[in-house]
């Protein structure tokens, strides 16, 4: 079994090595792989730095023309001539996106040193990687880039509209190029420790039909048939869905964790946590600029019973893979060292809790909670409780609240978290005789972070 697989003991949670892992992170616009500029190394060794352990590589198959979403210097849109993709380049120019065209039969042997060497340096540095296959190409214009349109490739296939790319059948003259490079791809990171694959990044903006996500589901499981399998991720929805009863079809047998996108308020968590497998939050953004935002995101999905958070963070960019891009007002999101911060701190509280035996709070169970605030939490009945208090308007007035919940006579070592950079706001031991325990959390303006545990 790959080093990256599902918990044996809770499904909704991972294990990578032989400990129990949530993956956190705030990572750059999945340029890594395909922009040659890019300087990989640095990105990873500044993630590992942080404490954060994941990314998520787009393959090459699409990538983004400059300016697309108002992203200033998006690592998804390289310059001219400098897309590295699976497919190597023909000796006949025309390439919209600069250089020659690309000779799909061909593949690319820089671009898999390249893709392995990132896999690898990932590896050493404890940072899984989600390989993401497939984008949907949101406008034509993005269409006109992908070397699967016929006018950049020099096969003559993918010579229809951007929207029958990607065909329900497999019967279109692109689906042997999708097949034959997802079977690359797969042999080329078959050992790898420390990867798992998503079908297609956001298929549901341009109604990529669920039975071509089947397609490719059983690709990956045929062509991992001789040897451990990887982890297959589909990707949902923006915000929240009910993953069992999708209208477009049900999710494809092999499939072992469902991501969704921007997904604040958490709701999505509980909507499908009866599914037993991890439930993740792999891009967020388009939400303005400040960190509170992101923070409260990540914090509030993990301890709502999430398994993944991918803050998409635009202070990385080329000749900026430390991540100090200082970028402009009109980005659509945002990132900082700073978030970086918070996000490693989120990771360590995670570490410091025994989530594998915890589920998400019932409804109801803290009391005290004010209206302008949100509660979120992870317990072990008895044993364990973990809380995570926000504020869900822009206030600034600090406060201190008074919550209140039962609990079993007992010991209880009770620790205060600031969520900001895991600092220790208060700590104590507490003795209770049961029932309701009334607990004051420190002042804070924004949230607060509770650990609480039996005491030895």
């Amino acid at each position: 079994m790959p080093a990256f697989a599902l918990h044996a003991g809770n499904p909704h949670y991972f294990d990578f090595r032989d400990r129990p892992t949530v993956l956190v992170t705030s990572a750059e616009h999945y340029g890594l792989v395909l922009n040659a500029d890019f300087d990989a190394d640095l990105y990873l060794q500044t993630l590992a730095a942080a404490g954060l352990n994941h990314s998520r590589v787009f393959t090459g198959a699409y990538c983004e023309q400059v300016g697309a979403f108002k992203i200033d210097l998006n690592t998804l849109a390289p310059a001219a001539g400098r897309l590295l993709c699976p497919w190597a380049r023909s000796d006949q120019a025309g390439f919209a996106g600069g250089g020659n065209r690309f000779d799909l039969d061909r593949w690319d042997d820089a671009y898999f040193t390249r893709l392995r060497h990132i896999v690898d340096t990932a590896s050493r540095l404890g940072i899984v990687l989600e390989i993401t296959l497939f984008c949907p190409f949101y406008r034509d214009d993005m269409w006109d880039v992908s070397p699967m349109k016929a006018s950049n490739n020099v096969n003559g296939v993918g010579d229809y509209p951007s929207d029958e790319a990607f065909a329900a059948s497999g019967d279109n003259d692109l689906w042997p190029v999708q097949e034959a490079m997802v079977r690359r791809i797969v042999e080329q990171l078959r050992d790898a420790d420390n990867i798992y694959y998503e079908v297609m990044n956001e298929p549901y903006q341009r109604n990529v039909p669920m039975a071509w996500q089947a397609l490719i589901v059983e690709v990956l499981r045929d062509a991992e048939s001789d040897a451990p399998a990887h982890l297959i991720s589909l990707n949902i929805e923006n915000r929240h869905a009910d993953a069992s009863a999708l209208p477009e079809g049900p999710i494809p047998a092999g499939v072992s964790l469902l991501n969704f996108h921007y997904a604040w308020p958490p709701v999505t968590v509980a909507m499908n946590y009866g599914m037993d497998v991890p439930i993740g939050d792999n891009e967020t953004g388009f939400a303005g600029q400040a960190d509170v935002t992101y923070r409260r995101e990540g914090w509030a999905f993990l301890l709502s019973g999430g398994a993944l958070y991918n803050h998409l963070d635009y202070s990385f960019a080329v000749g900026h893979e430390g991540g100090d891009f200082a970028y402009p007002k009109t980005q659509p999101g945002g990132g900082s060292a700073a978030l970086r911060v918070s996000l490693g701190a989120l990771a360590r509280f995670m570490e410091q809790i025994d989530f594998v035996h915890t589920a998400p709070l019932a409804p109801g169970r803290i009391e005290g909670v004010p209206e302008d605030c949100s509660v979120f939490g992870l317990e072990e009945t008895g044993r364990q409780l973990a809380l995570y208090l926000c504020r869900t308007k822009d206030e600034t007035d600090p406060i201190a609240v008074m919550l209140t919940f039962a609990v079993e006579p007992g010991s209880y070592r009770v620790v205060w978290v600031h969520p900001v950079d895991g600092s220790i706001l208060a700590e104590a031991t507490v003795e209770h005789g049961g029932g309701g325990m009334e607990l004051l959390t420190p002042v804070f303006t924004e949230d607060v972070a509770l650990q609480m545990r039996v005491a030895p």
